[in-house]
């Protein structure tokens, strides 16, 4: 009998490559399964930022409103089990592991990468637990990516910007395109962004989505104490989200979106609603810790990311000093995701990720990428861990100073286990009233 642990070593080593988008493989192995559904109604969610915040809208107003709801999401922060959600509860190693014996004994032939055979175990144990609704994050992508294996009842793209350009093309045309892939024929489509490249709208008008577009088909008005989310014939008054950055209105604005959508499926409650905006959290999207100094700790690990990041900073910005400690894959824009930060970090402590990721960048190649894009930058010094960046960041450090951790789901859980292991509280901070979104 094999352990979590053991399987998920197991599943990193048989596969050739970590990352290898298709739908064939994993298709075929679902059949195998019996391809059960895995709820009565199905979201997918996909977008370069804003997943898994929009999940966590999604869940959290759907639970409110009685439903059964499981999550997938990743990656994990702390723990594996993070990814596959019932009930809001982590599901168990024994779970887990009885999934993937199920699927290594249906598999046969067909190697599977780790995200695969994560995804298949989330949709055999969600089809176990008689969901009312399932939440799929898109992984990578969308048209390629395996939670696309399921013919979501509604889809959502929350965000287009670059990233993944070695797999998704290098401009957000052809990057819309590959997430607008989760679409489907005569189903909603809700799309966050503002400005939807082309090549996204062209595909949904190719496949024949029923397409939503924010500003268009649903509208959002921030002020200072509620905001306001607004469709032909409903005008919802809502209490700020509980998730603190300026682009969370537009996360939740998706999600409420895909339900009013759906609300011939699932009842639609004003109710649960405020009830679910008002409460939904998730960890490392801009997690302010009651620390000496303070610690924020945000995912960000692309440039628009970033720019939402720097924009928050920029608001709450006291007059102590801000101390940055970042880290990046090799396969990221370091100088796209640290150039929006320019004059809002007064020194910057690198980590080296390459310990945690064959993909990680080592310190001295993230200091020649900084410095590179702000040459400017007081660099203290290059460390080889989060963990040891972090401890000299906060040596250094003054109370009412800040330290940001941020540039990768590394360096975020890397400095959640730091603030538990300090047992920093988390700190609970308003939302800032931002206008039209």
């Amino acid at each position: 009998m094999r352990s979590l642990a053991d399987w998920l070593d197991y599943q990193q080593r048989i596969h050739p490559r970590a990352i290898e988008l298709g739908l064939d493989r994993v298709r075929e192995v679902w059949n195998r399964l019996g391809s059960p559904k895995p709820a009565r109604t199905v979201v997918t969610i996909g977008g370069t930022n804003g997943k898994g915040s929009t999940v966590a809208f999604l869940e959290a107003i759907l639970r409110a409103g009685g439903h059964r709801v499981g999550a997938y999401t990743s990656p994990h922060l702390l723990r594996y089990n993070e990814r596959v959600r019932i009930d809001a509860a982590d599901v168990d190693d024994a779970r887990l592991v009885d999934a993937f014996e199920r699927i290594e004994a249906a598999r046969g032939e067909i190697a599977l990468t780790y995200f695969e055979y994560g995804t298949l175990a989330a949709l055999l144990l969600f089809a176990d637990a008689g969901l009312d609704v399932a939440l799929l994050e898109v992984g990578l992508g969308g048209r390629l990516d395996a939670v696309n294996i399921i013919d979501a009842d509604a889809a959502i793209v929350t965000t287009i910007d670059l990233d993944h350009q070695d797999w998704l093309g290098n401009d957000r045309d052809s990057i819309g395109r590959e997430k607008a892939g989760i679409f489907r024929k005569d189903r909603p489509a809700i799309v966050g962004e503002n400005d939807p490249p082309r090549g996204l709208l062209d595909e949904a008008a190719r496949v024949g989505a029923v397409l939503l577009l924010a500003g268009r088909d649903f509208h959002v008005h921030v002020r200072s104490h509620d905001w306001t989310w607004r469709a032909p014939g409903v005008d919802l008054s809502l209490p700020h989200p509980r998730l603190s950055a300026p682009c969370q209105h537009a996360n939740a604005a998706s999600a409420i979106a895909a339900l009013h959508a759906l609300r011939d499926r699932i009842a639609w409650k004003e109710d649960a609603i405020a009830r679910g905006v008002a409460s939904a959290s998730v960890d490392a999207r801009l997690q302010r810790f009651a620390s000496a100094p303070e610690l924020v700790v945000d995912v960000a690990h692309n440039p628009q990311a970033a720019r939402v990041l720097a924009e928050a900073l920029r608001e709450s910005r006291g007059a102590g000093r801000t101390w940055a400690v970042f880290g990046a894959l090799s396969d990221k824009d370091i100088g796209g995701i640290v150039e929006p930060l320019s004059g809002l970090v007064d020194v910057w402590h690198l980590a080296a990720l390459d310990g945690d990721s064959p993909r990680g960048h080592s310190a001295v190649a993230i200091r020649a990428e900084v410095l590179r894009a702000l040459p400017d930058a007081d660099v203290a010094d290059a460390h080889a861990d989060v963990a040891s960046a972090l401890e000299a960041a906060f040596a250094a450090a003054n109370p009412g100073d800040r330290v940001i951790a941020f540039g990768s789901f590394f360096v975020a859980a890397a400095a959640l286990a730091f603030a538990k292991a300090q047992r920093f509280a988390t700190r609970e901070v308003p939302t800032r009233a931002t206008g039209r979104v």
